[in-house]
């Protein structure tokens, strides 16, 4: 089975708009297609968004499968270990906005290091230019 996780949200609380804007985002990423099966765990704020999702748009998500699964949290935190290495030697974060902003970053940047950016070929110049750009960053 290939799983890729294609995106992240850090929110202080689920709901149904959260999530809604969350698969939004990610299904209409240029980065992704579209899939043909979404994994989610037991929220039903995940489950409402997502078959809301599919009634707008039935042409291109009719066929979409939605599994849940409540051990998904597992494969999560598998997948997020390398976050947690780095964000293991800090202090902690002192507001909701600061951790959203750094462990955004971090995941892009695990993101391009596992090969997820479509378009970046292994080349570290062109990871450093897709870098800056990426975060404004002017030479």
């Amino acid at each position: 089975m290939y799983t890729t996780i294609i995106d992240f949200l850090l929110t202080s609380k689920r709901d149904k708009k959260t999530a809604k804007r969350f698969f939004n985002k990610a299904l209409k990423s240029k980065n992704n297609v579209t899939p043909r099966v979404i994994t989610i765990d037991k929220s039903g704020a995940n489950l409402s968004a997502i078959n809301s999702l599919k009634q707008e748009n039935s042409d291109v998500l009719g066929n979409l499968e939605i599994r849940q699964n409540k051990y998904l949290n597992n494969i999560i935190e598998q997948d997020h270990r390398f976050i947690k290495r780095i964000v293991k030697h800090t202090l902690g974060f002192k507001h909701f906005n600061t951790a959203k902003r750094i462990l955004s970053g971090i995941e892009i940047m695990n993101m391009i290091r596992k090969g997820q950016v479509d378009g970046l070929d292994r080349n570290a110049l062109l990871e450093y230019k897709f870098i800056n750009e990426l975060f404004g960053i002017v030479d």
